[in-house]
């Protein structure tokens, strides 16, 4: 029989959720910095965006934001599902 737990106690952030975390945070933040490098790029002159490392850096926040929005998608499904699977009181 499964036992009941505290309903005030938190739970822990599993591994996948942390990973998802983790992913989300750096993907999210080299898009920004990308964003104001381009930005920082056009206010010193650049003109020419189509030679050496720009090309990435141009594309880098139109991959990576909606990239960052899909993985919070399946953060939220990911966390519901063990949240669910806490409740009925099975694990995996």
């Amino acid at each position: 029989m499964a036992e009941k737990t505290d309903e005030s106690t938190p739970t822990s952030v599993h591994r996948t959720e942390r990973v998802l975390i983790f992913m989300i945070a750096a993907i999210v933040v080299l898009s920004i910095v990308a964003f104001v490098v381009r930005l920082i790029g056009s206010v010193t002159g650049v003109s020419d965006y189509t030679v050496g490392v720009w090309p990435a850096i141009s594309v880098l926040p139109l991959i990576g934001l909606p990239l960052a929005i899909l993985l919070i998608i399946a953060y939220v499904v990911a966390s519901g599902a063990r949240r669910v699977r806490e409740n009925r009181g099975t694990t995996r």
